[in-house]
């Protein structure tokens, strides 16, 4: 497990722009794991939507962005590197997330050509999925 300290080693992301909290599990260029509690005191919450607090969908494909990038950039030959996103294919969203749930935030990588690749990814409360598709990304310098 990675605390969020670890995290920051790994991503360049800072608040309020970090969207992960704590990994549970990391393979090195092929798959992570992490967590998002979603809390109520976040910025975007006053006014996303007033009197019913919905995480936006892009802040979850982001929290999503940067699980991949754990598992992409946690290789020692993309230590200091940052990953963009190249495309968001296949996305779809399931189900609202709100403020007290945690977020599952998993992805495979399944396709890497050089600085490009593609990862297979899913996020989940309680089981149920919240969103999943495809999020492309390049590695840059």
């Amino acid at each position: 497990m990675l605390d969020i300290n670890q995290i920051m080693e790994v991503i360049p992301q800072r608040a309020p722009f970090l969207m992960i909290d704590r990994v549970e599990e990391l393979t090195p260029g092929e798959s992570c794991v992490a967590y998002k509690n979603v809390c109520i005191n976040e910025p975007h919450f006053a006014g996303h939507f007033p009197g019913q607090p919905i995480m936006p969908g892009v802040l979850i494909v982001e929290a999503l962005a940067q699980t991949g990038a754990m598992a992409i950039l946690s290789l020692e030959e993309n230590k200091g590197k940052n990953a963009l996103f190249g495309g968001i294919d296949k996305l779809r969203f399931k189900k609202q997330v709100v403020p007290g749930d945690t977020l599952k935030l998993e992805v495979k990588i399944i396709k890497q050509k050089g600085p490009i690749g593609v990862g297979e990814a899913i996020a989940s409360v309680n089981g149920t999925v919240a969103a999943k598709g495809e999020l492309t990304f390049a590695i840059v310098s």
